[in-house]
């Protein structure tokens, strides 16, 4: 097995950390690595339980702005990234960007919160919000999307795995005109995400069917992984909402990126300090390797 340990943003790792750590979880580790000074570290092990030996380290580390993904080492460096959007490769939530120009942003993000947490079906929450946002215009969707931040290190990833010949796709219940350009910014090969209605330059507050949902990221992921002829532990896919969780559970290695509750406790990993290069070290890329 290795444990990736990962310094949180403006945070710094040591070899203390990473040794206290080791030895609260009762893991005996004969090699460590650093991938980047102060950033991340590999530590080297032999376990018969993966789970419990991730659960201990997580444990131990439970104080600390540091995060740690546990796996087996054949298999880390992935050939497939299938990644959700909002809140994950992008700082927004774009319906509630939306909602923000007719005035209803607090009524929808109250919507998208629960449904991302699970607490409402994610399709009829999408169409309900949908519908409140009829006769908002493809110019105004334009000026939204000048002011879309991505997420730190969101092109390092995508742009690493592509240079060392992954494919990229980003899997969301987002909408094209957000995801097609948004892909092209980070670099993504390709997008999956949901069509809206649009009639005189305007939308009508349809959501086309069919919907990409939770079951469509999943099938996404997993036809992706046929098309590509690739084996289950190639694959890696990273969200932070309960849409995402049968994607996560689909992938090789399912990592919660700053995620609702229900999500982290059911991914294989989870990320609550780091950005999103913490993914590039998890696979063992030193932080040479990275593009951008």
């Amino acid at each position: 097995m290795v444990a990736t340990f990962v310094a949180g943003q403006s945070a710094s790792l040591s070899e203390a950390t990473v040794s206290r750590a080791l030895r609260d979880a009762g893991v005996a580790t004969p090699m460590r690595e650093w991938l980047a000074p102060d950033i991340a570290a590999d530590a080297f092990f032999v376990a018969d339980d993966l789970g419990a030996a991730r659960a201990r380290l997580q444990s131990a580390l439970a104080d600390e702005p540091v995060d740690v993904v546990v796996q087996p080492v054949a298999g880390r460096r992935k050939r497939l990234l299938v990644a959700d959007m909002d809140s994950t490769m992008i700082e927004q939530e774009c319906l509630d960007e939306l909602a923000g120009l007719v005035g209803i942003r607090d009524r929808i993000s109250i919507i998208t919160e629960r449904a991302m947490a699970g607490e409402l079906n994610f399709e009829a929450a999408l169409r309900e919000r949908v519908a409140l946002l009829a006769g908002v215009t493809l110019d105004q969707i334009g000026t939204l999307l000048a002011r879309i931040t991505l997420t730190p290190g969101a092109r390092a990833l995508a742009q690493t795995m592509r240079a060392h010949g992954a494919h990229t796709a980003l899997v969301t219940g987002g909408f094209t005109p957000f995801t097609e350009p948004v892909a092209a910014r980070i670099g993504f090969h390709e997008t999956f995400a949901n069509r809206l209605e649009i009639v005189d330059g305007a939308l009508t507050g349809v959501v086309l069917d069919p919907v990409q949902g939770r079951e469509g990221k999943r099938a996404a992921l997993a036809g992706l992984r046929e098309r590509l002829g690739l084996p289950h532990d190639a694959t890696l896919a990273i969200g932070d909402g309960a849409n995402d969780l049968d994607m996560l559970r689909e992938a090789g290695l399912g990592v919660a990126y700053h995620a609702k509750p229900k999500v982290a406790e059911a991914a294989h990993a989870r990320l609550d300090h780091a950005d999103l290069t913490a993914l590039l070290y998890a696979q063992g890329y030193r932080r040479q390797e990275f593009r951008a």
